[in-house]
């Protein structure tokens, strides 16, 4: 009644609609019966899951060996990595591991595409430094993006903390509110004083919490502000009023900031200026005036 095609058909189709319900997140019982075929139970994923990290961590490990590093690049690496917020034991391995794995492509990819034979020795060279250099120069430049969202979120921050202590509330209190309140505004500040309330808590006195957050980020203005501070807790002064001072001198650095990065953009402005604009300038100002004269030129010459 049937022929071979007919039912090579009806075999793919049913096959298909098969992978279609494994796969849907449907609440019929078929779909739950074939799905069980295709996914592993939840304790097989997490084990899975914990073998790949594990494995990943072996391999980044032993990547990163092979790049011998001394005292001073280790101890540069250690400060830059927690101020672009990077605070975990495999972050050095890992931008080390990222050096090793840069050289190797920047290198291939120089010489599979013939472009060092020109000169062997320089551009060679030249894609290694690259790879060397490249992650530290992205690592820099998260620093100073963390370092100036930062720098943005604390005049408002520092608002917020003058009122809770006028308020009535304790310094460490006060940090655990702006960590609450400003952390979809600046989630990047108040992970930093979240992080001081924990080593608090963990047995560090205030002035060693707040120090080490100075070192940590290594923004000059949460430097004055935690100078401010312990200053104000070693003297027994007033605090709300200390940090209203401090406030009221961060906003006139914050516009003086502003106003000398509006007078910079007039020297900036230069470059551009000269080899973009103007250019195009004299071609349509001139150019009219050129065509004329090549042309009165031609017919004397005539």
């Amino acid at each position: 009644m049937f022929g071979p095609a007919a039912v090579v058909f009806g075999a793919v189709v049913l096959i298909a609609v098969a992978v279609v319900f494994a796969f849907s997140g449907g609440s019929l019982l078929v779909t739950e019966r074939l799905g069980r075929l295709w996914r592993l139970p939840a304790a097989y994923q997490t084990g899975f899951k914990e073998k790949g990290k594990a494995l990943g961590a072996w391999l980044l490990s032993g990547v990163a060996k092979i790049l011998p590093t001394s005292s001073g690049q280790s101890s540069g690496a250690t400060l830059l990595l927690p101020r672009a917020g990077y605070r975990r034991p495999e972050a050095a391995v890992t931008l080390r591991a990222a050096k090793v794995i840069l050289i190797v492509v920047l290198l291939s990819l120089v010489y599979f595409t013939g472009l060092y034979r020109s000169n062997p020795i320089f551009i060679l060279g030249l894609a290694a430094l690259l790879g060397f250099m490249g992650p530290e120069m992205v690592l820099t430049y998260l620093v100073r993006r963390r370092q100036q969202a930062l720098r943005l979120a604390l005049p408002d921050a520092l608002d917020l903390l003058v009122i809770c202590v006028e308020a009535g509330l304790g310094l460490d209190q006060s940090l655990l509110f702006i960590g609450q309140e400003l952390r979809l505004a600046h989630p990047e500040l108040c992970e930093e004083f979240d992080l001081v309330n924990a080593e608090v808590h963990v047995g560090k006195t205030r002035m060693e919490a707040l120090r080490s957050l100075a070192t940590r980020t290594g923004v000059e203005d949460i430097k004055a502000l935690v100078a401010t501070l312990i200053q104000t807790d070693r003297f027994g002064t007033s605090v709300a009023q200390s940090l209203r001072i401090h406030s009221d001198d961060l906003r006139t650095k914050r516009r003086q900031r502003a106003e000398e990065m509006a007078a910079k953009t007039v020297v900036k402005m230069v470059f551009p200026l000269v080899l973009f604009i103007f250019p195009a300038m004299f071609v349509v100002i001139l150019g009219p005036a050129v065509i004329s004269l090549v042309h009165s030129f031609a017919q004397m010459q005539k």
